[in-house]
């Protein structure tokens, strides 16, 4: 038997590769747009710099240094000039391509980036690997933009892998009505009457705001936003801002929230300092045409009948007063339990006449029409 020739020796010695294969490579050298790899074949491995990122600006330079190990997967065992064609985002893909099939059959949770948001959808990228979400299941409620996810970092699980028709479908919104799920389950195993929170404000209307407490949304109506009087939630909150509630009541899912916190009513020292007698200043805040609400302090407010304005005649308050007026009055009346209090500012006026408070001098009808009309706003 003859002896092998040192060629056929070194052929002998090297592996033998085949298009499509997995190999490990060893960086020789490395220019800003190539990169030469041993691959221990008789010919180095060359892969260009779209076959290594799909960064098209990047200087391979900057990332890649030689004796860096390098997975790729073959293209072409010879590109013509006795080179091998090698691509890392190849390899990369075909190792994310078995991670999405594992995936897909055993139903994990991926994380992966949005790096293209398209008409019907996102497209999200998993270790080199292309997953599309389509829109109806981004999220598990409908969005009209879907911008706000580029370049964002999103979890799924994989739906549909059927690699030879490229198509690898994503669902988000799954995960999401889970998670969902297990927040109001727990929410309502927690909340009692009587609890704090802190919620977000979802959603704002004429009457009143729905605050997401974290698992299922509370019902914070106008009425009970303040102590004092709001005329439009609009102008107290905003959508996504932070704010915190009291539970009220629970009735089944539903959850009715306020902000009238006990150790902040203004009434709970009212018989001391609105006793019947005191003479108290305050601002007019609105009228009618039977009298004006005056603002004692936040929270507190007071009727000052048409009757008791002066000794002489009024027809109705706007003749005499005005809104935002600061004036000076007598507390004639005083109902704790009923949050109501009566003024005169005629009770100030030198002399004062026993007859000038008698129930006589007052329109019991009108009266009545401005405590009603105070509990409607209230």
């Amino acid at each position: 038997m003859s002896e092998m020739s040192f060629e056929q020796m070194l052929d002998a010695s090297l592996k033998s590769i085949h298009a499509g294969e997995i190999v490990t490579g060893k960086v020789i050298s490395v220019k800003p747009d190539e990169i030469a790899l041993n691959i221990g074949y008789k010919s180095d491995g060359i892969m260009t710099r779209s076959d290594y990122s799909a960064d098209n600006t990047v200087d391979l330079t900057t990332v890649v240094n030689v004796g860096d190990e390098i997975e790729c997967k073959v293209k072409k065992v010879n590109d013509g000039e006795g080179q091998v064609v090698l691509s890392h985002r190849e390899a990369l893909a075909s190792k994310a391509s078995e991670e999405l099939k594992d995936a897909f059959e055993n139903q994990t949770v991926l994380t992966g980036k949005v790096v293209q948001v398209v008409k019907g959808g996102l497209n999200v990228e998993v270790n080199g690997a292309r997953v599309f979400i389509p829109a109806s299941l981004v999220s598990d409620t409908f969005e009209r933009d879907l911008t706000k996810y580029q370049g964002q970092d999103i979890q799924f699980v994989i739906t549909e892998f059927n690699p030879m028709k490229r198509r690898v479908i994503g669902d988000r919104k799954q995960l999401m009505a889970a998670t969902k799920k297990e927040q109001h389950d727990k929410l309502f195993s927690e909340l009692q009457v009587g609890d704090v929170r802190t919620g977000v404000v979802k959603n704002l209307t004429d009457f009143g705001a729905f605050i997401d407490l974290g698992g299922a949304d509370g019902l914070l109506h106008i009425s009970e936003m303040s102590w004092g009087r709001i005329e439009n939630p609009k102008k107290l909150f905003k959508s996504g801002q932070e704010v915190k509630v009291l539970v009220k009541e629970i009735n089944g899912e539903r959850i009715a929230l306020t902000r009238k916190f006990p150790d902040e009513n203004p009434w709970k020292d009212a018989e001391i300092k609105f006793a019947v007698g005191t003479v108290v200043s305050g601002k007019v805040a609105r009228m009618t045409d039977f009298g004006a609400f005056v603002e004692l302090e936040k929270g507190i407010d007071a009727l000052l009948h048409v009757s008791q304005i002066s000794r002489e005649h009024v027809n109705k308050p706007s003749d005499v007063l005005e809104v935002g007026q600061e004036i000076e009055a007598k507390i004639v009346d005083l109902d704790v339990d009923s949050h109501k209090i009566s003024l005169s500012m005629k009770a100030l006026s030198e002399p004062e006449r026993k007859e000038d408070l008698d129930v006589a001098d007052v329109d019991i009808e009108a009266v009545g029409k401005a405590e009603a009309e105070r509990v409607d706003e209230e």
